[in-house]
């Protein structure tokens, strides 16, 4: 029941916060950017616990499962995203912005401008459905009678994890989200930094490892390199790159930042946050995997490790923690939708004259509806695929199809709105078809196309789009 009771006391103070920040809701910019107030290390926090999401606990984690210490390459094209957006987030912060769309559309028309928002609301649909399956799978695990059979079915699971999430969201917006965020980021750094050090010892040491895979037929869980090929590389870490280099989460961050300098200063630091918390993940995936001969259980790794090899208290803190990362990054992927949904659509072809109270009102009706439209997904959407795969394809829709453009907007002053039409559209459709077209199957040879991954073909469409168009199609000055 310690399992129950710790959870629900961090649930509790969620709406607690929540409900007490939502008082102070008065304007869109404080329900949206938290009224462009934010330090560099509250900044830090919400950056990280956002970003570190299902994707990571969960997909990576998975991954690690499958594959071993190799697997620590995965958070390389994060890292790199997070290096090349030092270099853009103050510039971004000084457009006092509430959207990325409404960069888009600045620079490159109205066209442009809808077709970000179209593909920036279908990626995160994606990714907070599997918030929710998440939430869902960690509440069957702990939820357990005390003969250990578990009290609800993930299904049952998902809808509560899915209920909160709405609420908790709806509440008080990112003036809320940042500052729990900044717990959740903590506790993440300290869950992992005191329970590797047991997971090692339970699994013990490397050597006891190098048995356990060996005896699993697992040998190459072990190697670091040549498990993975340039192709699987390219599958795996590009569409991450792509994700957070043009993350509409990260840029409502630098919106919200006090000044320019705070948003370069908490890039910056970014950078060795996740790299930390990450490799960390992964690491203890890795190390835990190597207990753990049931394939099935292995989708949820970190979850059954975290239940099975550590004491019960910290045990009971680390699936908080993982419950704080599926919030964290669920509400944040809500909430830009809302906001873009609000800005780029309602505000600027149905009412541009709404007033700040309507504006908020509207503000959370937008969550609540995206919030039921991400758990029909959840039901439905690429319902075999594994989480890890989920997150993938979910990244490669936004990344091939906004960040590009986006990318161009600030540093390409000869891309053209056709350049950026194109690569909008082409990035969405071919990412789609891809993925989802049976035909596209039937023209690819197998060999190919079982080895490469929607994200490469969509990035190259999508930036040969760009260049293309802007140079056949240049805009008039």
């Amino acid at each position: 029941m310690i399992y129950l009771y710790t959870i629900s006391a961090y649930l509790f103070i969620l709406i607690g916060v929540g409900l007490y920040k939502a008082g102070k809701i008065n304007t869109q910019a404080d329900f949206s950017v938290a009224g462009r107030n934010l330090s560099p290390w509250v900044l830090v926090g919400t950056m990280l616990a956002t970003w570190m999401g299902t994707g990571s606990i969960l997909g990576n984690a998975g991954k690690t499962y499958e594959t071993g210490m190799a697997a620590l390459m995965l958070p390389i094209g994060s890292i790199l995203g997070i290096i090349l957006l030092t270099r853009i987030a103050g510039k971004v912060r000084d457009y006092e912005k509430f959207t990325v769309p409404e960069i888009l559309g600045d620079r490159f028309g109205p066209i442009a401008r809808i077709l970000s928002v179209i593909s920036l609301v279908m990626a995160y649909m994606v990714i907070v459905s599997y918030q929710y399956n998440a939430g869902g799978a960690v509440l069957h695990t702990v939820l357990i009678s005390e003969s250990g059979e578990p009290l609800i079915s993930v299904e049952t699971g998902t809808i509560i994890a899915a209920v909160f999430i709405i609420t908790y969201t709806m509440l008080a917006g990112l003036v809320s989200v940042a500052y729990t965020d900044v717990a959740n980021g903590l506790i993440i750094l300290l869950s992992f930094l005191i329970s590797i050090p047991i997971l090692l010892t339970e699994a013990g040491g490397f050597s006891g490892m190098r048995e356990a895979f060996e005896a699993m037929d697992k040998a190459d869980h072990m190697n670091f390199f040549g498990v993975y090929s340039t192709v699987d590389i390219i599958n795996f870490c590009l569409p991450p790159f792509l994700l957070i280099l043009g993350d509409a989460n990260m840029y409502q961050r630098f919106f919200a930042s006090k000044d320019a300098e705070g948003a370069k200063f908490a890039t910056t630091t970014l950078i060795f946050a996740v790299a930390l918390a990450e490799l960390m993940i992964i690491f203890a995936a890795w190390v835990s995997s190597s207990m753990v001969p049931d394939a099935e259980i292995g989708k949820y790794i970190l979850i059954y490790a975290s239940h099975k090899f550590l004491p019960i208290f910290l045990s009971a803190v680390m699936m908080t923690t993982i419950v704080g990362i599926i919030i964290s990054t669920a509400d944040s992927f809500l909430l830009v939708p809302a906001t873009t949904l609000m800005r780029d659509i309602y505000m600027n072809y149905v009412n541009p004259d709404a007033n700040e109270k309507r504006i908020v009102l509207l503000s959370r009706l937008l969550v609540l509806v995206l919030g039921i439209v991400a758990y029909i997904v959840s039901l439905g959407f690429a319902k075999s695929a594994g989480f890890f795969e989920r997150a993938l394809y979910a990244y490669t829709i936004y990344g091939a199809s906004i960040t590009p453009a986006l990318v161009a907007a600030l540093f390409w002053k000869r891309a053209s709105k056709i350049g950026a039409i194109l690569s909008i559209s082409s990035g969405t459709v071919t990412t789609l078809l891809w993925k989802e077209a049976g035909f596209i199957q039937n023209l690819i040879p197998t060999s190919i196309y079982s080895n490469i991954d929607e994200v490469l073909p969509a990035i190259t469409v999508s930036v040969l789009g760009l260049i293309l168009g802007s140079i056949l199609f240049p805009d008039n000055k």
